[in-house]
């Protein structure tokens, strides 16, 4: 084991790529201390961030390193969480971990870096200690509005459905989706904003070099593509219960809302909307069937926790303080998506496939939103796509 120290050519070296050329060695060691709490503790570690926003990274590091006493922890509180640290301090594992997000096209972004995105610091002292992003890190600035879309993993067609309406509207109409990459629902609602052309956000409990579920692994390389994975936890971190439970918070709080589709009684999704409520996030909960054990959960939101009732795209945007969108405009009162689908679906033929830009004149639409309609019917399996266009299967007429 490679003996530890926090100066800044060992920083330099370490960090590699991920050391911005132009920083100073105040800034390198900083950022490197960053990363080094993020292999140290685990997520939502308050000891550790008592001391970071006491102290700073850097100086909060070699307080835990000395074990020397502070004022906002006595003694034996950081001789417990040294226990805890001081197994993980381990520089070789940690330039491994760096080594991995550099071929894997990972960056980090700190708290001092410009992509950060300033509603994490709601978290106060259980804030992550940096990020690391698979993606475009520039989109973590511009998550204002966002929406996350959360709900079980054993969904049933009902809540898939309710989530793929809800993503695809939301992100063709340009508010980021944040979700948590999970089978069910969260898949549901990725899926549609990729679909769209919009902007998704995956969360992992994870490294963001490893996908989880491993049955996601394309669609997760489709969020990085039109988004970004995130994670708190250094590449080669496996993901945990715990670790899923503290995901649920940064979730929570990039998002401006959270609307749970379908959640069961004790779901962790619930728990995603206990962290927003602690957040002062608005909450809104979808209705499901009275009988479906699947929805129990989001009637517990509704009748206990004072959630918005939530049925359409529409009611998502005004749970975010916003007017309704120009696409939403047209049939809020009307059922303007309905009439669109309408017009789509009569614009295809179920024997010759049509481009989008056939269907869109056909339909008198613009092409955008004919792409938008094309790819939520996919998702719903009542139009394909051929070699020569798309077309409606004949058992969808």
């Amino acid at each position: 084991m490679t003996r530890f120290a926090l100066d800044a050519a060992t920083a330099r070296r370490i960090l590699g790529s991920h050391s911005p050329a132009e920083a100073d060695d105040t800034s390198v060691r900083a950022r490197y201390a960053a990363v080094v709490w993020s292999h140290l503790v685990e997520p939502g570690d308050g000891v550790a961030g008592r001391l970071v926003e006491a102290h700073g990274c850097v100086e909060a590091l070699e307080l835990a390193v000395g074990g020397a006493a502070t004022e906002v922890l006595t003694r034996r509180d950081l001789d417990e969480a040294r226990k805890r640290w001081m197994p993980r301090l381990d520089a070789d594992e940690i330039a491994r971990g760096l080594r991995t997000a550099e071929r894997r096209a990972v960056s980090i972004v700190t708290a001092a870096d410009a992509p950060w995105p300033e509603q994490l610091d709601d978290l106060g002292i259980h804030a992550p200690h940096c990020l690391w992003v698979r993606g475009a890190p520039g989109v973590l600035s511009r998550l204002h509005p966002s929406v996350a879309v959360v709900g079980a993993r054993a969904a049933t067609a009902y809540g898939e459905h309710v989530a793929l309406e809800l993503a695809a509207d939301l992100a063709g109409g340009g508010i980021p989706v944040i979700s948590g990459g999970a089978y069910g629902i969260d898949g549901a609602a990725h899926r549609a904003a990729v679909s769209v052309g919009g902007t998704t956000i995956a969360l992992l409990a994870g490294g963001v070099d490893r996908s989880y579920p491993a049955g996601h692994a394309g669609l997760i390389d489709d969020v990085a593509r039109s988004g970004a994975v995130i994670s708190e936890v250094p590449c080669g971190a496996s993901p945990t219960k715990w670790r899923f439970l503290q995901r649920n918070r940064l979730i929570a709080a990039l998002s401006d809302a959270i609307v749970v589709v379908e959640a069961g009684w004790r779901s962790g999704s619930l728990n995603t909307a206990g962290h927003a409520a602690a957040l002062s996030r608005p909450i809104g909960a979808v209705p499901g069937p009275v009988t479906s054990a699947a929805s129990a959960g989001t009637h517990r939101l509704l009748r206990e926790y004072d959630a918005t009732c939530i049925t359409s795209a529409a009611d998502v945007r005004e749970l975010l303080g916003l007017g309704i969108a120009p696409g939403d405009a047209r049939g809020a009162a009307s059922g303007a998506r309905t009439d669109d689908t309408t017009r789509v679906r009569d614009a295809l033929s179920t024997r010759a496939g049509r481009s989008a830009a056939e269907v869109a004149r056909r339909a008198g639409m613009s092409v955008e939103d004919v792409a938008a309609v094309l790819g939520l019917l996919e998702l719903e399996g009542t139009v394909e796509s051929t070699p020569t266009g798309w077309r409606m299967p004949r058992s969808a007429r």
